[in-house]
């Protein structure tokens, strides 16, 4: 089985695949918070391509003060 984990950018960022999908995930560590995404790509080139634009957006955003936790859960809602 072919290596299923990546690091890009320095090791900044980690494209894997968990087991049993074909899908790749992205992984980073910034602002003191380990931060996820699905790439939503079964191909690992457009994942990396995917991971640096993200990774990129990310960095943007904590330059600009609006890198934000991520989603917020009301126990309250629904």
């Amino acid at each position: 089985m072919a290596e299923q984990k990546h690091s890009i950018l320095g090791g900044k960022v980690h494209v894997y695949k968990r087991p049993d999908s074909p899908i790749w995930q992205c992984s980073t560590y910034l602002q003191g918070k380990n931060r996820r995404v699905s790439s939503k790509e079964i191909s690992l080139s457009a994942a990396k391509d995917f991971a640096e634009d993200w990774y990129l957006d990310l960095m943007g955003k904590k330059r600009d003060g609006t890198l934000v936790a991520g989603t917020l859960f009301n126990p309250d809602s629904g």
